[in-house]
């Protein structure tokens, strides 16, 4: 070991150098470049998923509404289809939704209806997230 530093001194071995630095710090910097966007996106996506979700179950439960009353639901009967919190629909236990800031209205239209759910944080914030019966659940 002693002899490995002696030999190093003598070779006047000092590190690295400042181009070798540099490039390490530019390849970084590309690597982080590309990340930082992946993972934004995938933040976007996942409320995205879990808006689907709340869908899904608040879909669930006007359709085992519509088994037990041969109706669905009337625009009428919903009590709150506002931002976060519960969506709470007359004759179905309240419904939980996941995240803050999601607006969920409901319509029925013939035959079925529809649920829209809109999230400024969602990848699709300004279309929102359409759920309709008709046309076979999520659009």
């Amino acid at each position: 070991m002693i002899a490995r530093i002696q030999q190093s001194m003598k070779e006047k071995d000092q590190g690295f150098t400042l181009i070798e630095l540099l490039v390490v710090i530019i390849i970084i910097g590309i690597l982080a470049a590309i990340a930082i966007p992946v993972f934004l996106n995938q933040r976007e996506r996942a409320i995205d998923s879990g808006i689907e979700s709340d869908l899904r179950n608040i879909a669930t439960n006007v359709e085992t509404s519509f088994v037990d009353n041969q109706a669905y639901p009337a625009n009428a009967d919903v009590t709150q289809a506002g931002v976060g919190g519960d969506v709470t629909i007359v004759g179905i236990d309240p419904i939980p939704v996941s995240h803050d800031n999601t607006t969920i209205a409901y319509a029925t239209v013939a035959g079925g209806f529809t649920l829209t759910a809109t999230n400024p944080d969602g990848a699709d914030a300004q279309a929102g997230i359409v759920y309709d019966s008709t046309d076979g659940g999520l659009g």
